[in-house]
C-alpha cells in the first residue's frame, strides 16, 4: 500500500495538488468574479429605480457590459437602474478599466505590502509590458496619470452641465462620465433627457464633445505609450518603436476618419448641421469607436458607409496595454508594414530605422484570425436565430468582441442565446481573444521534434 501511495518519491496529496493559476488564467477569473459579483449587486431590488428585483439576464449582460467596459445595454441606464445600481456600474467600469490586478496592487502599495515577483508577473501580464522591471512604479503613474485626467475631465464636464442641472447633479453626471469616458466605458445617464439618447443633446458642443474625444483618447493610448512620454517628455526620438507606432496610427486614424466620415455623412446625417456640429460629430464618430461607446449622432441613421467605416475603427480599437478595446493599433500597423514587405520584396519589417521581429508579425497574424474567426462565428449564429439585418448583426459583434458598445438599436430586442453570445464576446474581448485562448495551453508541454518541410502553393 505505501509503495503505491509513495511510488516515485510522489504522494497522492502531491500528485493530485492543483497547479498554480497562470497570469492570464487569474485575470480570466478575477473577471469572471466581478462580473457575477455585479450581476448579484445589480439584481438586488435596491439597484433598480422601481425598487423591484432585476432579472437575471438583464443584470447578467450589463454587468458584463460594465466590467469589461463595453457600454451595449439592454436597459436605459438611467430609467433602469436607482443611484445606487449607477454607482456600482461605476464601480464596475472602473474596476474593470484599470483592471483588479492594478486596483489590487493599488490597495497593497496602500498598505505598504511588498510586491513579489509573482505579483509583478501578474502585472506584467495585465498591462501586456516585456519587461517585468519598473512594473510597480508604472502601477503608481497609472493611478496617479488616471486620478488627474479623470479629475479634469469631471470638472470640466461639471461645469458645462451647471447650467442645465444643479449643483450636485452636475458633479455626479460629470464625475460618471469623465470615469465612463477615460475607461472607455459608453455608459451615459443622459436617459434623463430620451432613453437610449447619449450625447445627441451636445452634438454642437464643442467643450462636451472634445473634452469626452481627449478622456477617450487618453485611456486608449495605452499605459506603456504613457509611461513612455512621461520618461522623455518631448523628445521623440528616444520613444520606443510601440509609442511612435501608436501616436503615427492614433493620428492617421483620428483625422483620417473624421475626414471621411465628414465626406460619407456631410450631405446626409450631417445636411441639417451647422458647421460646427459637423466639424464636432465627424470627429467624434472618428474617436467613438475606439472604443468608448457614447453617440452624438443617431449610429442606426448612418449611411452604409458611415456604418462600414465605424465597423473598421471598432475592429482596430486603441493601443495595447489600455482601457480600450478592439485588435489594436500596433497589430493593424505591424501587419500593414508586413505586407508591404511581401508586395515589395524588402528583406525584413521595418520601420523608424527599427526591423520588427518574425515572432511579433506571427502573433498580429494570429490575433487578427482569432479576432475574424469570433466576428463571422458570432454573427452566422446571431443570424441563424434571428433575422435581423446582417449588417446589423455584424456591426453588434464587433461592438461587443472589440468593447466599444456602439448599436445600431437591436441589441434589446435579441433573445437570450444571442445576448449570452454577445456578453461572452465581451467577456473574452476584454482579456483579449489571443490571450484567452492561450490560458488554456499554458501549462500543455509542446513538442520540440521539427518535422520535414513540404511547401504548399498561396494565392
Amino acid at each position: 500500500m505505501f509503495d503505491k501511495l509513495f511510488r516515485n518519491g510522489k504522494s497522492d496529496r502531491q500528485k493530485f495538488t492543483p497547479k498554480k493559476l497562470s497570469g492570464m488564467q487569474l485575470i480570466a477569473l478575477g473577471f469572471f468574479l466581478l462580473i457575477m459579483t455585479g450581476t448579484f449587486l445589480l439584481m438586488l431590488p435596491i439597484s433598480s429605480r422601481t425598487n423591484t428585483g432585476t432579472p437575471f439576464m438583464t443584470a447578467l449582460f450589463t454587468s458584463t457590459s460594465a466590467s469589461c467596459v463595453t457600454g451595449l445595454i439592454v436597459a436605459d441606464t438611467f430609467t433602469q437602474w436607482s443611484v445606487f445600481g449607477q454607482l456600482i456600474l461605476l464601480l464596475l467600469i472602473q474596476i474593470g478599466g484599470l483592471g483588479f490586478i492594478t486596483i489590487g496592487t493599488a490597495v497593497a502599495l496602500i498598505l505598504h505590502r511588498k510586491i513579489g515577483l509573482r505579483e509583478r508577473g501578474w502585472i506584467r501580464e495585465s498591462f501586456n509590458v516585456l519587461d517585468i522591471g519598473g512594473v510597480v512604479r508604472l502601477i503608481r503613474r497609472v493611478l496617479k496619470g488616471t486620478l488627474l485626467l479623470e479629475g479634469i475631465g469631471a470638472l470640466i464636464l461639471t461645469i458645462r452641465f451647471l447650467p442645465r442641472m444643479g449643483l450636485l447633479q452636475s458633479i455626479y453626471y460629470g464625475i460618471f462620465h469623465s470615469v465612463s469616458a477615460f475607461c472607455n466605458g459608453g455608459f451615459d445617464l443622459m436617459g434623463r433627457y430620451k432613453q437610449y439618447s447619449s450625447f445627441t443633446a451636445y452634438y454642437d458642443d464643442p467643450i462636451v464633445c472634445f473634452t469626452l474625444c481627449f478622456l477617450i483618447l487618453t485611456g486608449g493610448i495605452g499605459f506603456i505609450v504613457w509611461n513612455d512620454i512621461a520618461d522623455h517628455k518631448w523628445r521623440l526620438r528616444k520613444y520606443s518603436l510601440q509609442t511612435k507606432m501608436v501616436l503615427s496610427m492614433s493620428a492617421v486614424l483620428i483625422f483620417g476618419g473624421a475626414l471621411l466620415f465628414y465626406l460619407l455623412e456631410g450631405n446626409r446625417l450631417y445636411a441639417d448641421m451647422s458647421a460646427t456640429g459637423k466639424i464636432c460629430s465627424a470627429f467624434f464618430n472618428a474617436v467613438t469607436p475606439r472604443t468608448a461607446g457614447f453617440n452624438t449622432t443617431d449610429t442606426g441613421a448612418l449611411s452604409e458607409g458611415g456604418k462600414l467605416l465605424t465597423i473598421v475603427l471598432m475592429f482596430i480599437g486603441g493601443g495595447s496595454g489600455s482601457t480600450a478595446g478592439g485588435v489594436k493599433m500596433a497589430t493593424i500597423f505591424v501587419l500593414l508594414l508586413y505586407l508591404r514587405s511581401t508586395l515589395l520584396r524588402t528583406m525584413g519589417t521595418n520601420i523608424f530605422h527599427r526591423r520588427i521581429d518574425t515572432d511579433t508579425i506571427t502573433k498580429a497574424s494570429a490575433l487578427l484570425c482569432t479576432y475574424l474567426f469570433a466576428v463571422i462565428a458570432a454573427t452566422l449564429a446571431i443570424c441563424g436565430m434571428q433575422n435581423f439585418p446582417i449588417g446589423d448583426v455584424l456591426f453588434e459583434v464587433v461592438s461587443a468582441v472589440c468593447t466599444v458598445g456602439m448599436s445600431t438599436g437591436i441589441t434589446g430586442s435579441m433573445n437570450h442565446i444571442s445576448l449570452c453570445i454577445l456578453a461572452f464576446l465581451m467577456y473574452i474581448g476584454r482579456l483579449g481573444s489571443l490571450s484567452f485562448a492561450l490560458s488554456f495551453t499554458d501549462h500543455k508541454k509542446i513538442t520540440h521534434v521539427m518535422q520535414p518541410v513540404e511547401h504548399v502553393n498561396i494565392g
